[in-house]
C-alpha cells in the first residue's frame, strides 16, 4: 500500500478512525473527512504520532451539506491528482426524525445520496489509477429494508429510525451494484460491506438497552476495520465488483438488492434529488 492515495470519509472515530490507522500503518497516504475542525485535527496528529506516517490528512466535510460535499470535492480534484481508494465509510442512525440543511430526510441524504454524490464526484481521479476501488459501508440489517421510490423521505409512510436506516442501507447495496456494472471493463471495482455489530458512535442517540448490549457484545471497531482492510489491499479482490461482503466473507445480500429494475429507478431518483450538483 506504499503510496497509495486513499480517501475515508468520516474516520475520525469507530471503524472509519481503525481503517485509516491500519492503512496508515502500512504506508498509504490518507485523506479523511470530519466535520468538527478542531476535535478532527487532533485526530489527525494522533493517527501521524501512532502510525509515522506524516501523509495522513483531515479536510472539513459535512456529509449532510450537497454544498460542503462538492466545495470538499472540487478542492480535492485540484490538489490530487489521483485516487486509488475510496472508503465511504460515513453514517447516522438517528433516533428523532430530522432533515438537512438541504430538506432531505437525514438518513436518506447522509448514507446514501451523500456517497453517491462524494463517488461521482470523484470519479475522474478513479479512473486516473491504474486500479482504483471503491468501499462502501452498508449492513446486515439492510434485509428487513424495504423501498419505497414514491416515498423515500417517509412523508407518507409512519417514520420509525430503524425502518429509514435500513432503507438507507439497502440503498447502500443498489448503488455498489448499479455503479459496478457502469463500470464493467474499466480499471475501478466497487463492492459493500457490512463490518457486523461493531461498539462505535452509531449507537449514541440510542435507548440504555442498546447502548449497553453494544457495549457487552459488540465487536470493537479495531477489529471490524479487519474487513475493510481486507477488501482495500487484498490481491485476490483487485477484479471482484459489485459484491456484498460481510466482515471478511464474500455473501449473499438480500433479494431486493438484486432487483436491477429498482436499482434504476433508484438511481434516477438520486439523480434528481441531486441535480443542481451534478
Amino acid at each position: 500500500m506504499k503510496n497509495k492515495y486513499i480517501l475515508i470519509t468520516g474516520a475520525t472515530s469507530g471503524i472509519g478512525k481503525e481503517t485509516a490507522r491500519a492503512l496508515g500503518n502500512l504506508g498509504a497516504r490518507i485523506s479523511f473527512t470530519g466535520r468538527h475542525r478542531e476535535k478532527d485535527i487532533k485526530v489527525q496528529e494522533e493517527l501521524r504520532r501512532e502510525t509515522g506516517n506524516q501523509e495522513i490528512h483531515f479536510h472539513y466535510c459535512d456529509l449532510a451539506s450537497f454544498e460542503s460535499i462538492t466545495a470538499f470535492t472540487d478542492e480535492f480534484r485540484k490538489s490530487n491528482k489521483i485516487l486509488d481508494i475510496l472508503i465511504n465509510n460515513a453514517g447516522i442512525w438517528d433516533s428523532e426524525k430530522a432533515a438537512t440543511r438541504d430538506g432531505i430526510e437525514s438518513h436518506l441524504a447522509v448514507n446514501h445520496l451523500a456517497p453517491f454524490l462524494m463517488t461521482s464526484q470523484l470519479l475522474p481521479l478513479l479512473k486516473s489509477s491504474s486500479s482504483a476501488r471503491i468501499i462502501n459501508l452498508t449492513s446486515g440489517i439492510h434485509f428487513r429494508g424495504k423501498l419505497d421510490l414514491d416515498d423515500l423521505e417517509f412523508n407518507r409512510r409512519k417514520w420509525r429510525s430503524i425502518d429509514a436506516y435500513t432503507q438507507s442501507k439497502l440503498c447502500n447495496i443498489l448503488f455498489t451494484k448499479s455503479l459496478a456494472r457502469s463500470l464493467a471493463g474499466t480499471n475501478i471495482s466497487i463492492n459493500c460491506i457490512a463490518p457486523g455489530w461493531v461498539n462505535t458512535g452509531l449507537f449514541r442517540d440510542a435507548g440504555p438497552f442498546v447502548k449497553v448490549s453494544a457495549s457487552l457484545m459488540a465487536m470493537s471497531p479495531i477489529k471490524a476495520a479487519r474487513g475493510l482492510v481486507h477488501l482495500a489491499t487484498s490481491g485476490e479482490l483487485e477484479n471482484v465488483s459489485g459484491e456484498y461482503f460481510a466482515g471478511m466473507n464474500m455473501r449473499k445480500s438480500s433479494a431486493a438488492s438484486y432487483d436491477e429494475s429498482l436499482a434504476d429507478k433508484l438511481w434516477k431518483k438520486s439523480k434528481e434529488y441531486l441535480k443542481d450538483y451534478n
